[in-house]
């Protein structure tokens, strides 16, 4: 099996991959599928100029961690 060969192997396993066999997955672009998780949502808290919520010692730097599940 020479370097063309395997060249064609591995164009027709992406193509399959992507759906279209025997097409260039080059010239159909997908466009990527993009779902939210739980981890993504913020809560909806006030503003504070003053100590973080987890961290009372230090001043809040608006890091988001405290309005989301950690994540």
């Amino acid at each position: 099996m020479d370097e063309q060969a395997v060249r064609a192997m591995v164009r027709e396993a992406i193509a399959a991959r992507l759906g279209g066999v025997g097409a260039d997955p080059i010239a159909v672009p997908r466009p990527a599928a993009f779902t939210a998780h739980v981890s993504h949502v913020r809560y909806v808290l006030p503003e504070s100029d003053g100590p973080c919520l987890i961290e009372p010692t230090v001043p809040c730097n608006h890091c988001g961690y405290c309005q989301s599940h950690g994540h």
